[in-house]
């Protein structure tokens, strides 16, 4: 299997996400350059990772969603390709188009880290098949602007259409219906605030995030 984690300047969990999907999976990981123009052959996996992409300037995720490579993401996703946006890069799935809303400034205007319990609110994803069942998973989360935002006839079309992926059992940032991560309607791309990539090893305080790169991988 073949993963590529897309670096943006200013990405800081790029490498985080390198190490949780090699031992989480096993699977080759390639780092693909923002600026490039084309993605690794044959990839399974396709993963923005959190950071600052150009240091939040504009707006977070912004200028990253004009990035060279993104058109190259596009095209691999329209193919059905499994993409995922963890943090900044749900940022940037949004800021592209590639998935409905925005993420504000969270709710009460001040940077959340710390961990998170969320509900697996959609367990047929392939994203969320691994969890076998389970109702409630635990991540983290490192954000100052990750209150997702939608009006209300696009809330109701991903909550009737089953895109609602995880929710937050104790709302950090103040997310509309306590969305913490959303897939588009073909079910291949996902973009999720929390990270399972700081929630990959009991070590570091949580196992459940493999699961996600693993489910992802499984269904390549």
């Amino acid at each position: 299997m073949k993963a590529a984690v897309i670096v943006f300047p200013g990405s800081n969990c790029d490498r985080d996400c390198k190490v949780a999907i090699e031992r989480s999976t096993g699977a080759h990981v390639d780092m693909v350059w923002h600026g490039d123009t084309a993605l690794p052959d044959a990839v399974d996996l396709i993963v923005l990772p959190g950071g600052f992409s150009y240091g939040d300037y504009l707006r977070c995720g912004a200028m990253a969603s004009l990035s060279p490579i993104m058109a190259e993401v596009k095209a691999a996703a329209g193919r059905g390709v499994a993409t995922v946006g963890i943090c900044n890069g749900f940022q940037v799935l949004c800021e592209a188009g590639m998935l409905p809303g925005a993420l504000l400034r969270n709710e009460k205007l001040k940077y959340v880290c710390k961990a998170v319990d969320l509900e697996v609110t959609n367990a047929q994803t392939r994203y969320t098949a691994g969890y076998a069942g389970r109702r409630q998973v635990t991540m983290t989360v490192g954000n100052g602007e990750g209150n997702f935002f939608a009006d209300v006839d696009t809330l109701d079309r991903l909550e009737g259409e089953g895109q609602v992926v995880f929710r937050y059992l104790d709302n950090p940032n103040g997310s509309a219906r306590d969305i913490a991560g959303i897939v588009n309607a073909r079910g291949n791309v996902l973009g999720l605030m929390p990270h399972p990539d700081r929630a990959f090893e009991a070590e570091l305080g949580s196992a459940d995030g493999a699961l996600l790169f693993q489910s992802a991988l499984a269904s390549a």
